[in-house]
């Protein structure tokens, strides 16, 4: 049973700390890899230039998101998809535990689905825009 007095702060929570953990992941990759070294990453893996700027664009913009409310279940599709092709991109070769040389695919997967239940219970208490039509 869902306690519809405390489901809204439960999205709240869960949105404000996935925004976070984007904006931390971003930052990751702007000022440890720099974006040169991201986008040499993505070359690595047969990826065009284009699409490890997309994936900065997508996780700054979407942590912000997330962080404000703004569309925030709405932001959360794209950026579980993310997540789902970094477990097919990278971390799926390295087995399940993302404390594996290379990380495994434990930590992103537990990632798409928070965002996926993000998406599923909208956008939460305190969120600044929400969609106007509700799933319900």
């Amino acid at each position: 049973m869902i306690k519809n007095s405390t489901a809204p702060f439960a999205a709240f929570l869960l949105r404000i700390s996935l925004g976070i953990l984007f904006l931390a992941h971003v930052g990751l990759k702007i000022f440890v890899m720099s974006v040169p070294g991201f986008v040499g990453f993505f070359a690595s893996l047969g990826l065009p230039a284009i699409a490890a700027y997309a994936t900065i664009f997508l996780e700054l913009l979407g942590g912000i998101a997330l962080i404000l409310g703004i569309y925030a279940s709405w932001v959360a599709i794209p950026l579980a998809l993310e997540i789902v092709g970094t477990v097919v991109m990278v971390h799926g070769k390295h087995g399940w535990l993302f404390t594996n040389k290379g990380g495994g695919w434990e930590y992103p997967a537990l990632w798409a689905v928070a965002l996926a239940v993000l998406f599923l219970l909208g956008d939460g208490a305190y969120a600044l825009k929400r969609p106007s039509r509700s799933m319900s």
